[in-house]
């Protein structure tokens, strides 16, 4: 199945037909998928781990070779995350929006987070 653009569904229908023809939907359970998404959110964590704050938004924005790297990271990131959506049931769009409404109760306008120490 070729991946055309599309809504959400979309990909997540493309994710499972992409699992399915390969025979790893037995593995695919939720905890090898939680595990899996953790460990590409560390890749894309390590693409950008050594430069400062600053630093990384202006390099994201600059070089397209880490911009691309970061971009597939960001994509693994997804796919993950849409096949446990599907996997589980859950109906991520929903949760996300349901989740930003409690957000905004704990996090009221005008309560800026500090700003972090770069590391």
């Amino acid at each position: 199945m070729s991946v055309e653009a599309g809504g959400f569904d979309d990909l997540v229908a493309a994710v499972r037909d992409f699992s399915e023809e390969r025979g790893w939907t037995p593995v695919q359970t939720p905890k090898n998928l939680a595990m899996a998404l953790t460990g590409e959110a560390g890749e894309l964590a390590a693409e950008l781990q050594w430069l400062g704050s600053d630093e990384s938004v202006d390099a994201v924005r600059t070089d397209r070779e880490l911009r691309e790297r970061v971009a597939m990271e960001m994509a693994d990131v997804l796919i993950y995350l849409a096949r446990l959506a599907d996997v589980t049931g859950i109906d991520l769009l929903d949760a996300a929006r349901r989740k930003l409404a409690v957000n905004h109760g704990r996090f009221p306008v005008g309560s800026a987070p500090s700003r972090a120490h770069d590391g």
